[in-house]
């Protein structure tokens, strides 16, 4: 039993309210930080995340969420996460902020200079980029700093869109992902997670990813396995068609 099959039967048990989610034309799906650093075996995080990547089978779940979003029309919104030389000017930080400067996470050199980001830490992962590089089904926003979308345009470009429900996935899930779920719930989205299509920090006496799926299920006004949506978004087009 993955962590998010045990945070729903949690929910389940503690009889917490059904409140549903129906995906509809105003959905869209956001994923956050799908770069190296998080989920290539060669990025610096790779050891605190690896073992909840490898149990979630994250990698493969965000490139479905990917897919699942160009096959039937869902818009997708990537929330990156980068940070250029001023960044390392900071005068305080949290503790993870310092740690990801330390470890030179999602370094690039400026806003404007690409040099050295193919293959970097700061890039994306090789396997999503034929979805990520299809600029009509994939709106790349500004990078958000900290955790959550309160500094990136995310919002603004959602709106834009007409978008008022999120579907949502990505890295990391006790960090970014909740921080984003947050915000946008606070901002007026119904907002669902796909608990498996995240992974988080696996530390002693520290298991951010048990400490994530608990506040998906608490917190999301749904937490579906990414089969779960898959099944959903199949059954949707054949009723569609009929």
């Amino acid at each position: 039993m993955n962590s998010t099959t045990h945070a729903k039967q949690g929910k389940k048990s503690a009889q917490l309210p059904i409140t549903g989610f129906e995906i509809d034309r105003h959905t869209a799906i956001v994923i956050v930080d799908p770069q190296n650093d998080f989920l290539s075996p060669d990025g610096v995080a790779w050891g605190a995340v690896g073992q909840s990547v490898m149990e979630n089978n994250t990698i493969n779940n965000i490139e479905t969420l990917f897919r699942l979003g160009s096959e039937n029309g869902i818009h997708v919104f990537v929330s990156p996460h980068y940070y250029y030389k001023h960044d390392h000017g900071w005068q305080f930080e949290g503790t993870l902020e310092k740690l990801m400067h330390n470890i030179n996470m999602f370094d690039r050199e400026d806003q404007l200079n690409l040099d050295g980001f193919e293959g970097s830490g700061a890039d994306w992962l090789n396997q999503y980029k034929p979805y990520i590089l299809n600029t009509d089904k994939v709106t790349i926003c500004s990078p958000h700093k900290v955790f959550g979308p309160e500094n990136n345009d995310l919002v603004l470009q959602l709106r834009k869109q007409k978008i008022d429900k999120v579907i949502l996935g990505g890295m990391s899930g006790n960090l970014c992902v909740e921080s984003h779920m947050r915000e946008l719930l606070e901002c007026g989205f119904e907002v669902a997670v796909v608990g498996d299509a995240t992974a988080s920090a696996k530390l002693p006496h520290l298991d951010g990813d048990q400490a994530a799926q608990t506040n998906y299920a608490m917190m999301a006004s749904e937490v579906y396995s990414t089969n779960e949506l898959e099944e959903i978004l199949e059954a949707r087009q054949i009723l569609a068609e009929e």
